[in-house]
């Protein structure tokens, strides 16, 4: 006896395939949101960055919360000169969410990112040459202004 063919489970609305970017886009948005609207540059709202309270130096990260700000109003240049390591990493950001939404609507592959070991000590190497050349007369350019 043979057995009819199973019918394709229904695809779920587009609006449940969109969950899990757009619960992503909320989590990223929420603090966003709360950057966009208190002023890291006003002092006392945000704690100090200890490295820069140890030792004086900016690590990686500082300039961070003033270049979230400076994006979330739309000026783009103040946000790199903040950090300009921040703005590369939220436009990569955009673009692989974007990704993540075009697969979900057509039905294609999820951008995957991993990090291997090679990978990781690249990521770390690049951490450690920028947050040097920042702190380094060359690279005051680098450096978040005012601090």
């Amino acid at each position: 006896m043979n057995a009819a063919p199973a019918a394709p489970a229904p695809r779920p609305s587009v609006l449940r395939r969109l969950g899990r970017p757009l619960g992503a886009l909320a989590a990223l948005a929420a603090p966003t949101l709360y950057v966009a609207s208190v002023d890291p540059n006003a002092p006392g709202h945000y704690p100090t960055c200890p490295l820069l309270q140890a030792t004086g130096w900016w690590c990686p990260g500082c300039g961070g919360l003033r270049c979230v700000h400076a994006l979330s109003h739309g000026d783009l240049l103040t946000a790199a000169h903040d950090n300009v390591l921040v703005v590369a990493l939220a436009a990569l950001l955009a673009v692989l969410w974007l990704r993540w939404v075009w697969a979900v609507l057509t039905g294609g592959r999820a951008p995957v990112v991993t990090v291997d070991g090679r990978r990781a000590v690249l990521l770390g190497l690049l951490l450690v040459v920028f947050m040097a050349l920042r702190n380094l007369p060359v690279g005051a350019g680098l450096a978040p202004p005012g601090v």
